[in-house]
């Protein structure tokens, strides 16, 4: 949606008061909070001794500056960091494990943000192992924001929290989990598992919310069932719908979650990207998006190469733009630029009910 002049120019002023003099970013929020899983996930993991749920290791970062491997599940960036550039950012913001007494001065003010998602983590706290959980990314954020308000000037603080972005990216390893121990799920196991996750995640909205987040940005639960460690299950390589279907219900009941939300607690707003239906339009149509290889991972062995991580001994394609998956589960770095370009200001069939550039823009 375009904005007027005379509105860009006021929401420039308003914004640039943010950044400071000295750089030629113009964020277009004070700061972004990020909380999920591996698919935002920008090196929390690292920091967590007894977890196996890693990336700092080749061949991942190969595309990243200086083919450095930094915790993201990626040949290079992720889609919290294409976010995090349009939305005026350089870099997204640091995970949370990192922050120490000389490099949070900014953050403490409201400014930049926080990534507090970790790999492997879902949005039930039985999902994953040596992982922070989703109820423990929101205490680190609670212990965050309480440190925040004990600056000066906590009023102004608090106006940075209600207008930052607060980013979701979880849920997809709640479904993979739930399938592992359901293969043929029954109506009500299904429904309990709805029920019993939604429970959560309402609880998790409301709990950001209550500290000052005001404005959310979702990334749903992509097709599950399509991605190459799945395919290996299927005699056939294709999609396990199954799978799928799960994806699918958990993917409308945290729309239906959201527009409820959205109408109880007042100047609540949020967009949904819709993973889900961008990543199946790009198996689809995949020339349309620039990709020739839809099915298998770019990284990996055996089996479409899916049936291994992107360990150090593990072969890799040369063309990782034509890829949509760069493991055995994760996108290309190609991947999740497309997605952050879409969600940021595509078509509604990809992100609604706004986009995540109406929602920066909307009115306080």
């Amino acid at each position: 949606m375009k904005q007027p002049l005379c509105l860009f120019f006021v929401l420039f002023c308003v914004f640039s008061r943010f950044v400071g003099a000295t750089t030629s970013y113009t964020w277009k929020v004070p700061a972004i909070y990020v909380f999920g899983d591996s698919t935002v996930d920008v090196g929390n993991n690292n920091y967590l001794t007894n977890s196996k749920t890693k990336a700092n290791y080749p061949h991942y970062g190969i595309d990243f500056p200086h083919s450095r491997p930094t915790g993201r599940f990626s040949n290079g960036y992720n889609q919290i960091d294409f976010v995090a550039i349009h939305m005026g950012f350089r870099i997204s913001p640091p995970p949370y494990l990192s922050l120490n007494d000389t490099n949070n001065h900014q953050i403490l003010k409201g400014l930049r943000g926080v990534n507090f998602a970790s790999a492997g983590s879902g949005i039930l706290d039985s999902t994953g192992e040596n992982i922070i959980t989703g109820t423990q990314q929101l205490l680190y954020f609670e212990t965050l924001r309480s440190k925040m308000m004990a600056q000066p000037n906590a009023d102004q603080v608090a106006q940075r929290l209600s207008m930052s972005l607060f980013l979701i990216s979880a849920g997809g390893n709640d479904a993979l989990a739930f399938f592992a121990t359901n293969n043929s799920p029954n109506n009500s196991a299904v429904l309990l598992f709805y029920n019993t996750l939604l429970s959560k995640y309402e609880n998790h909205i409301k709990t950001l919310y209550s500290l000052g987040a005001r404005r959310f940005a979702v990334i749903n639960v992509p097709p599950v069932g399509c991605v190459p460690s799945a395919r290996v299950l299927n005699l056939t390589g294709g999609c396990i719908n199954g799978m799928n279907q799960i994806a699918k219900g958990l993917n409308d009941a945290i729309t239906a979650l959201f527009s409820k939300l959205a109408v109880a607690l007042p100047g609540l707003k949020y967009s949904i990207g819709a993973s889900y239906d961008l990543t199946l339009s790009a198996i689809t149509n995949p020339l349309s998006f620039g990709f020739k290889e839809v099915g298998s991972a770019c990284c990996g062995s055996g089996k479409l190469n899916a049936q291994s991580y992107c360990i150090p001994n593990a072969t890799y394609c040369m063309n990782q733009k034509q890829y949509l998956f760069w493991d055995l589960i994760h996108p290309t770095q190609q991947a999740s630029k497309i997605a952050a370009s879409v969600f940021y200001n595509g078509s509604a069939q990809f992100v609604g009910p706004i986009t995540y550039k109406q929602l920066v823009y909307s009115d306080n």
